[in-house]
């Protein structure tokens, strides 16, 4: 694990944001650097899209279990 600096403004909008989701600030910060990555690799797909593909390459956490 590595620290990466943010700005106030996005540390805030990550705090508001896992609050809303019931995500710690590390996991919401993680997930949109997935989605971001994940949308810049295929601009072409809509969010529902990229949901889709995370869940697919997660397959244990549709069936409940963390890996």
């Amino acid at each position: 694990m590595g620290i990466v600096k943010i700005t106030d403004q996005l540390h805030e909008q990550l705090r508001l944001a896992s609050a809303a989701m019931d995500r710690s600030i590390n996991a919401q910060a993680e997930f949109w650097i997935k989605i971001g990555l994940l949308a810049e690799l295929n601009p072409d797909l809509p969010y529902n899209a990229l949901i889709n593909k995370l869940l697919l390459d997660k397959p244990d956490l549709i069936r409940g279990r963390n890996s």
